[in-house]
């Protein structure tokens, strides 16, 4: 299997915080990797240095082959290699249009410069339609975004993602505060992600969300990777006893 992301022996310091000790993680094309730990683990940080908004210390990184050079690294590079994070609602201006969210800093426009608002239109009903199979008001480019459930608004950012051809998408805990209906939903996007031959990483705290999609585990605590496990080789109750027994999940 052929690597999109792998990373080897990377540090992270804020200061004197050690936030990454030595990490080796790799993502493979048409993979669901779920990471697992605590608050606190490193989760955040490692995902802050594949999407270009931290440079790492110490180690080597490669995206699609490409070695990375931490400083001259940058969330517009990270866009330009196929890569887009999902940090649940945060991402979406609540107060616009589902149409405007969709495009939202990388406009269509015209031969003249100005935005095509109708090509926008068109693009977001066809992504909301057939990417991710909405219906209703989740369909319609003009509902605001305010009047969708949580879980149709974590739908959006995920279609976003994959609209701009992303080949890996990040979700940093996707299902936080949803119901199970809601949750259900956005497990459902996740599937459709590898569906379309697509990788992602799955960032959560909550292991019975993770384990029905995931291919493959990565259990992270105090910056260091403590377990990796194969879903074809571990059950959703030994993966729980395993984790609580190196982590500090709970």
């Amino acid at each position: 299997m052929s690597l999109l992301v792998e990373m080897k022996n990377i540090h992270k310091n804020y200061g004197r915080l050690k936030a990454l000790r030595g990490i080796d993680f790799n993502v493979g094309d048409n993979e669901i990797v779920g990471v697992l730990g605590d608050n606190g683990a490193g989760k955040s940080t490692l995902i802050k240095i594949i999407t270009g908004l931290h440079p790492f210390n110490e180690g080597e990184m490669y995206i699609k082959g490409e070695k990375i050079d931490s400083h001259n690294y940058s969330v517009k590079k990270a866009h330009q290699l196929g890569i887009e994070t999902v940090y649940q609602e945060q991402a979406l201006a609540k107060k616009q249009e589902l149409w405007r969210n969709i495009f939202l800093g990388r406009q269509l426009t015209n031969f003249l410069g100005f935005i095509n608002v109708k090509k926008e239109k068109e693009e977001t009903q066809k992504i909301m339609r057939e990417l991710m199979g909405f219906t209703g008001i989740g369909a319609n480019p003009e509902a605001n975004i305010k009047t969708l459930s949580g879980g149709e608004k974590q739908g959006v950012a995920i279609g976003r993602a994959m609209y701009f051809d992303a080949d890996l998408v990040i979700l940093d805990e996707p299902t936080m505060a949803l119901s199970l209906q809601e949750v259900r939903k956005v497990l459902n996007f996740i599937r459709s992600i590898k569906e379309q031959g697509k990788s992602c990483v799955y960032i959560s705290h909550n292991i019975s969300n993770v384990y029905p999609v995931s291919d493959r585990f990565v259990a992270i605590d105090r910056g260091k990777v403590v377990g990796e496990y194969i879903k074809d080789e571990i059950s959703l109750d030994q993966l729980n006893e395993e984790l609580v027994s190196v982590t500090k999940v709970k």
